[in-house]
């Protein structure tokens, strides 16, 4: 796959292609079907298949004040377009230049004169251009003027009438579900960085951790979380078992939020390398222990619930390729994806 900054003076080779133009945060069951349908559209065209998006993300640039609030920061949205056999992204700076560039000009510039693209995909609810007043209405109107065709896809879900989104994914992450935040990304959702040097309390006490920055990631449900934790071997990713522990520390006086992974049956050193964390199972929420020897024992049982609820575990592996979802009509099978995707429903826990 190539990446593309910018929509001018773009090859030959890379224009004409069917875009699936959006955000993409999370590139959840539903973004996986809209760019799977411009997939389906290249093939029948015969010409490339490529990805539109931005960044940072709109609501970054338009509300910097806010919390993070990202799911798939650019490295991991693009390694997830990349396995869906994308030829080409196309990641534009959103700016405001680009804020309060119409959604006649977007749709001139950009797509027909700048990528001369061929068809484009949206989501139903896309909108684009300045104050959002472009729909896809309007975009198929507008393509139909400059040569190229437009298709929306219908909203994509499970059963019970539950739609994917970025929204949901978000809100089962805040409430320690991330067995169904999975469950909507087809995927257990991540965090990857570089390692960095913390207190290292966990040595003294038996159980050393790396640690990580949230940095624009969302920040989860704090507590402690049952994980597989993938190392960069070479050109692959090697997983572990593990637990986390995702909080202020306040049996040592922490004074802002760590997040902490440690990895069963492995040693060696950490430091600088890159590690993706999936969030698979939640255990509970952090808590104050009267001393060190309560917190290490604390552990241990945390370290055995996990090694249980990880060799039970029968959802998506970290790293999986995205398996699109066909648009469905809410409500239109009454077993959840849920259900389906993981089996049972287990009891919530937060």
């Amino acid at each position: 796959m190539r990446l593309f900054r910018h929509y001018t003076e773009v090859p030959a080779e890379a224009r004409g292609a069917v875009v699936a133009l959006g955000n993409f945060d999370g590139i959840h069951r539903g973004h996986q079907a809209v760019i799977a349908a411009a997939a389906e559209k290249a093939r029948a065209l015969g010409t490339t298949h490529a990805v539109l998006t931005f960044e940072p993300h709109p609501r970054e640039f338009f509300r910097p004040e806010q919390p993070p609030f990202r799911l798939t920061p650019l490295r991991i949205k693009a390694r997830q377009v990349e396995a869906m056999g994308v030829d080409n992204l196309f990641v534009l700076h959103f700016n405001a230049e680009l804020a309060q560039k119409s959604a006649e000009a977007f749709v001139v510039e950009v797509l027909s004169e700048g990528l001369e693209v061929a068809h484009v995909v949206v989501g139903y609810d896309f909108v684009f251009g300045q104050g959002r007043r472009g729909t896809a209405a309007l975009m198929a109107d507008l393509g139909r003027l400059h040569g190229f065709g437009v298709a929306a896809l219908p909203p994509v879900g499970g059963g019970q009438g539950e739609v994917f989104s970025s929204t949901r994914v978000r809100e089962n992450l805040q409430a320690a579900r991330p067995l169904q935040a999975g469950a909507l990304l087809g995927r257990p959702w991540e965090i990857e960085g570089r390692v960095e040097h913390g207190q290292k309390l966990g040595r003294d006490l038996g159980f050393p951790t790396a640690n990580l920055m949230l940095g624009e990631y969302l920040q989860p449900a704090l507590g402690i979380y049952a994980v597989r934790a993938g190392i960069d071997e070479g050109r692959g990713t090697v997983w572990h078992d593990g637990v986390a522990s995702l909080g202020y520390r306040p049996t040592v006086g922490g004074t802002h939020v760590v997040f902490e992974v440690y990895l069963f049956d492995w040693s060696g050193d950490l430091y600088g390398r890159h590690l993706r964390v999936a969030l698979i199972d939640y255990l509970r929420p952090e808590k104050k222990f009267d001393g060190l020897d309560e917190l290490k024992a604390q552990i241990a049982r945390d370290c055995g619930e996990a090694r249980r609820l990880l060799a039970a575990y029968a959802g998506p592996e970290p790293g999986a390729v995205p398996l699109p979802a066909a648009p469905v009509p809410p409500g239109d099978n009454p077993q959840s994806f849920y259900e389906r995707a993981l089996g049972p429903r287990r009891p919530s826990q937060g």
